[in-house]
């Protein structure tokens, strides 16, 4: 009986001194343990939105190449004397698509070759792909070093509005039939930019050219992007530069 009593006492005296809190080490470790939890999954959160930021940009850049091997690929089969380059996502006309010097107009091989390209651009755009990420072509006019900066903005100016007049007057260029809609097109997606002499070749002759460049939408610049503006059709489309 003493030996039970003794027994209690002892073993309810070991329980009390048994700390309530658990000790400052253990908290420690809880909360690392807690805080490399969170870390590990924000890790494998970021990881997973960059790796498919990463595929989404490679797709797009498929998708971008894609669009211009295929206008590649028909351009040459109708003209070889068309240059689509895929690197830089441009297009020029050889040769052909020089001017001569103080003039703003193509010759004739080079009105042939823009007859040519234009409607191959314009049913490239209308597919999926080009629907999701065409956003327009850039028309430059370049000129070589003679004369002063204003002098060949001007000059590289008209070079480029020529052209973007030979799509849609028909005063300028026979043998181009764009319907009303491609016209609509045309002007949505064709955009004339004068650039001057600050992309001159070896010589002269080569710099007074003209080039296509086309550019596309970003991953998520389209979203963002504000409506085409929508051009009033008129009868008869009139350029002001003489023929």
């Amino acid at each position: 009986m003493f030996g039970n009593r003794y027994s209690n006492t002892s073993r309810s005296k070991d329980e009390g001194e048994k700390p309530f809190w658990i000790s400052f080490a253990d908290l420690m470790t809880a909360l690392m343990t807690l805080f490399l939890v969170v870390m590990a999954v924000s890790l494998m959160i970021v990881t997973k939105k960059i790796n498919e930021a990463t595929q989404a940009e490679d797709q797009r850049n498929v998708d971008i190449l894609s669009i211009c091997q295929s206008i590649q690929t028909s351009a040459r089969l109708k003209d070889a004397g068309i240059e689509v380059d895929c690197k830089n996502n441009r297009i020029n006309f050889g040769i052909a698509g020089r001017f001569a010097h103080n003039d703003y107009r193509l010759n004739e091989v080079g009105r042939n070759r823009l007859n040519t390209i234009v409607p191959i651009i314009l049913e490239e755009a209308n597919s999926p792909l080009g629907e999701k990420w065409f956003k327009q072509v850039v028309i430059e006019g370049f000129t070589d070093t003679d004369g002063s900066y204003l002098y060949n903005l001007n000059l590289s100016l008209r070079r480029s509005e020529w052209v973007m007049c030979s799509l849609l007057d028909p005063k300028f260029i026979s043998g181009l039939s764009l319907t009303e809609q491609e016209k609509q097109q045309v002007k949505q997606l064709f955009l004339a930019g004068g650039v001057s002499f600050n992309s001159a070749k070896d010589s002269k002759e080569a710099s007074r050219r003209v080039e296509l460049r086309m550019q596309f939408y970003g991953l998520k610049e389209k979203e963002n992007a504000e409506p085409q503006p929508h051009f009033v059709s008129s009868p008869v489309e009139t350029c002001q530069l003489a023929r």
